[in-house]
């Protein structure tokens, strides 16, 4: 059996690596420097070359190279895990529990089972071998995913090239080549104030909105229905947050709106920007709402979410479905650092133990038989690569 990763992963989830952004303050829970220390020092001890990428003060992405035998390097393979997590609400979470098969812990699935799979993977070539004779294996720890995919997006600044990236995430083993794109959106009605017992001389912000979460709720999401992916479906729209007014006896003269638009391969922030100006145009500049209403539409998002789409046909791609057994790719709805580093260059999928529905869940579990079986596949491939 492959260097145990199950116990891999029980000490990956007894240390806490919070991201920072979800427990500000708790220096003793957040950060991916005990992780990433961790795998330093497995990956030091078994004989392997390291490499630090600063990417905030105290936390780096690391980089741990399997490099062939007489040093040539024909082909690279991209393991590209991330090591933060979601918060927790009790620090109990962060201990490991076995309980039938499962493994509880914040991490679990998302994505330290994937850490383990691929570190387990790489030591097994690393201390048994054969190392494959002109192949490139890094394992690059990634931090921040769950915020701002700024760990990923250092990578790509470094220039780093592969031929295959495989990005952690839980996909129940099966190789994922498409997911959804993310724009997060923020629309503005504004107003004018009023004295409550005049209405009439005021212009009501929240009056407005309601009109615009209303159409983009109902006739805009019907519209994206028609547009369809192979892997991925239709597109989606959600209002996910509404904020607006002072008090009862007060017009509000404005109101706010924040959205989430899952977008597909194809779309742009501009396709998209254009779309839902046209949906304001008619609510905000046309019919009994122009007057004294303005709209406003802007991004919140830093850094662009592009959706993933990697040609299954590629030769790498291909030989990846027949270890995992797997005749079609699938896709998911959700985004991941695989849609950063496919817009570099790097083909890339999605394939790691565990299951979606488990992430970011108060009492994260995952399946140790998934999470051995892909330990298998993955010595499998790599053994196979020249």
């Amino acid at each position: 059996m492959p260097v145990a990763a199950r116990q891999l992963l029980r000490e990956l989830i007894a240390l806490p690596s919070v991201n920072p952004a979800f427990l500000p303050g708790r220096d003793d829970l957040t950060g991916e420097h005990r992780v990433a220390d961790f795998l330093a020092f497995t990956g030091d001890r078994a004989g392997l070359e390291l490499e630090w990428q600063k990417v905030f003060p105290g936390r780096s992405n690391l980089l741990i190279r399997l490099t062939p035998p007489g040093g040539k390097v024909r082909r690279r393979i991209l393991f590209a895990p991330h090591m933060d997590t979601v918060g927790v609400d009790s620090e109990a979470r962060l201990k490991p529990v076995l309980k039938a098969g499962r493994l509880y812990g914040r991490g679990a699935c998302d994505t330290k089972g994937s850490i383990a799979a691929y570190l387990s993977a790489l030591l097994e070539l690393t201390l048994r071998g054969p190392r494959p004779r002109e192949t490139e294996i890094i394992l690059a720890a990634l931090v921040d995913e769950e915020n701002n995919q700024s760990g990923s997006r250092a990578l790509v600044k470094s220039k780093l090239k592969a031929d295959l990236a495989i990005v952690g995430e839980p996909t129940r083993c099966q190789v994922v080549t498409a997911h959804k794109g993310d724009l997060w959106l923020r629309v503005t009605t504004y107003g004018r104030a009023a004295h409550g017992s005049q209405p009439h001389l005021g212009r009501n912000a929240i009056h407005a909105m309601a009109r615009v979460v209303a159409e983009l709720e109902t006739t805009y999401a019907a519209g994206l229905k028609r547009r369809a992916h192979p892997l991925l479906g239709h597109a989606t729209v959600n209002v996910g947050a509404i904020t607006g007014g002072k008090q009862p006896n007060i017009v509000p003269d404005r109101c706010e709106i924040l959205i989430d638009r899952r977008t597909l391969p194809g779309e742009t922030r501009k396709s998209v920007f254009t779309e839902l100006q046209a949906v304001l145009r008619r609510l905000g500049v046309c019919s009994d709402l122009a007057d004294g209403i303005n709209v406003d539409l802007t991004d919140t998002k830093t850094a662009l979410c592009p959706a993933l789409e990697t040609d299954a046909s590629l030769p790498l791609v291909q030989q990846l479905l027949r270890v995992v057994r797997q005749r079609t790719p699938l896709g998911v709805d959700y985004f991941s650092d695989a849609a950063v580093l496919g817009s570099s260059g790097i083909p890339s999928v999605l394939l790691g133990p565990g299951d979606i529905a488990q992430a970011h869940t108060a009492d994260e579990w995952i399946e140790l038989n998934q999470l051995e079986r892909l330990t298998r596949m993955l010595v499998k491939f790599l053994r196979e690569q020249p």
